[in-house]
């Protein structure tokens, strides 16, 4: 993985093409204005598509049974997550998506952190990043801090969906001397954009 952040052509591809790609991402799933839960699943496969691009289909695995929490994908036959947050700070990364209140507790008597972390922080019209975070380093400070510090429950009576790492985590994960970072500015370009016009094109053919 850390060939991609020592990668400097690519590095630069990252910083230029990111935002482009996040921004079709937004407008795909985009309706009446309103960003779609679904953009969470088109984010992860542009990230998907630049690890086969960099690596090769071989050696990218993304047929992940369901019942592997938080892998998305295996690079080398190691598991990877690849997550995405929008905004400046570093909350709201979910470990879990569950709404079930024993489930959460469950899930964080048991957790302990499994596979490399690919970040994407987004923030538009301002600079967040592209980072990886390695398992060591997730272990290193999940023993150090421990559990009840490194993972945030839902409170109860709110439907917020997950389990989350909490904000002085993950900070203290992309902060770490292990963990790589590419530092992106978030500028959106005018794109012409009609979610309509390939499946137009695809009933068009014969």
């Amino acid at each position: 993985m850390i060939e991609i952040f020592e990668d400097t052509k690519l590095v630069e591809k990252i910083r230029r093409r990111l935002p482009y790609l996040f921004q079709l991402a937004e407008l795909e799933s985009s309706r009446a204005g309103k960003i779609g839960m679904e953009v969470g699943s088109v984010r992860e496969r542009i990230i998907v598509a630049l690890l086969i691009y960099k690596f090769g289909k071989a050696d990218v695995e993304t047929e992940i049974p369901i019942t592997e929490p938080e892998v998305d994908i295996k690079l080398f036959k190691e598991p990877v997550s690849i997550k995405t947050i929008t905004g400046k700070n570093f909350g709201g990364v979910k470990l879990i998506w569950t709404v079930d209140a024993q489930k959460a507790k469950e899930f964080r008597e048991s957790y302990y952190p499994h596979c490399d972390i690919l970040l994407v922080q987004i923030s538009w019209n301002d600079t967040g990043g592209f980072y990886y975070i390695p398992l060591a380093t997730q272990k290193r400070l999940f023993d150090k801090i421990g559990r009840e510090n490194y993972i945030k429950l839902p409170k109860p009576g709110t439907n917020p969906r997950g389990v989350e790492i909490t904000k002085e985590a993950l900070s203290g994960l992309v902060e770490d001397s292990m963990s790589k970072r590419i530092v992106i500015n978030w500028q959106k370009t005018k794109i012409e954009f009609n979610p309509y016009k390939r499946w137009v094109d695809l009933w068009r053919e014969d």
